[in-house]
């Protein structure tokens, strides 16, 4: 094992026992080094100290005629100045070779959003009559009522949720505590699937994990994979879109917000993003959508 990759796996436990971020944060690290590593066990460099600016541009050119995504090579590019922080704090290196790189900027894809109707759609699919039908129109409803994230989602417990009061206490990135609102169709739901469908399905497993809200047709708390499963499910019922993330209610939610006058302030508390310039993309998506509006219904929008 190289020099490089022993410190690697020592900043992969430092990100475990030190940082406080999620599996799934520190697993998006671990990869993105790892694919670094590989590319300069090509290049036959194993020492810190080898790792220069050049290095780094080369290793970006690869990326880029890779094809992936601005966003993932951002990703890839913040993975690295975190581990070469780590390595110029050990005094394995001199200095962190990513400094000379300008910040990427994000990819310019503004994020999609379903049309009110489409959410209208969207909630009269899961079948009512049953227990998965039940929760499933609760998790819809959820989703695009406070614009949480699917991990906070799976993470909910019934104590975290207060419905005579429509208020649902989320445990977000970083460990950060907030509270998100619901509105009447959200507190319908929920309370019909806690007093209804989730008791059928706690039912069919005696050692189920009593606390979570969420369950599988096994009465155990659903996964984030389960839940991007049924988003799929459903989206492709009211979306000629081959492909939607399942981040698509969160955007939806932020989007509509803003075109009906939330303020930026508001909707970032409530999304629980730690920096306003975050929230801030969805003032470009309803700018966007309202010059499509513009372009379409006033007659001299294009000149004629």
């Amino acid at each position: 094992m190289s020099d490089l990759e022993t410190e690697a796996e020592r900043f992969v436990k430092h990100l475990q026992t030190v940082k406080n971020l999620s599996p799934h944060t520190i697993r998006a690290y671990a990869t993105d080094i790892a694919d670094f590593l590989a590319f300069l066990g090509e290049e036959t460099l194993y020492d810190p100290r080898e790792v220069n600016y050049k290095i780094i541009r080369r290793y970006m050119a690869r990326l880029d005629r890779r094809g992936l995504a601005r966003a993932s090579t951002t990703r890839k590019l913040a993975a690295l100045r975190a581990f070469f922080t780590f390595l110029v704090r050990k005094g394995l290196m001199d200095a962190d070779p990513t400094l000379g790189l300008s910040n990427l900027h994000r990819d310019k894809r503004l994020p999609k959003f379903l049309r009110t109707e489409q959410i209208e759609a969207l909630m009269e699919r899961p079948d009512p009559k049953t227990p998965i039908g039940t929760r499933d129109r609760a998790i819809l409803e959820v989703l695009y009522a406070t614009g949480m994230r699917v991990s906070e989602l799976v993470g909910m417990d019934v104590k975290d949720v207060d419905i005579p009061g429509g208020e649902i206490r989320v445990l977000g990135k970083r460990s950060k505590e907030r509270i998100t609102l619901i509105g009447r169709p959200a507190q319908e739901a929920l309370h019909a699937y806690l007093t209804s469908g989730r008791e059928k399905l706690l039912s069919k497993n005696k050692d189920a994990e009593a606390s979570a809200v969420f369950l599988n047709k096994n009465g155990g708390r659903l996964t984030a994979r389960s839940i991007h499963r049924i988003l799929d499910k459903y989206f492709a019922e009211v979306s000629e879109e081959m492909k939607i993330s399942p981040h698509v209610l969160r955007h939806t939610f932020a989007t509509h917000m803003l075109e009906n006058g939330a303020d930026l302030r508001s909707v970032q508390e409530l999304l629980g993003h730690s920096s306003i310039s975050t929230t801030q993309i969805y003032t470009h998506v309803t700018r966007e959508h309202l010059k499509q509006v513009y372009d379409r219904a006033h007659p001299r929008a294009h000149g004629e």
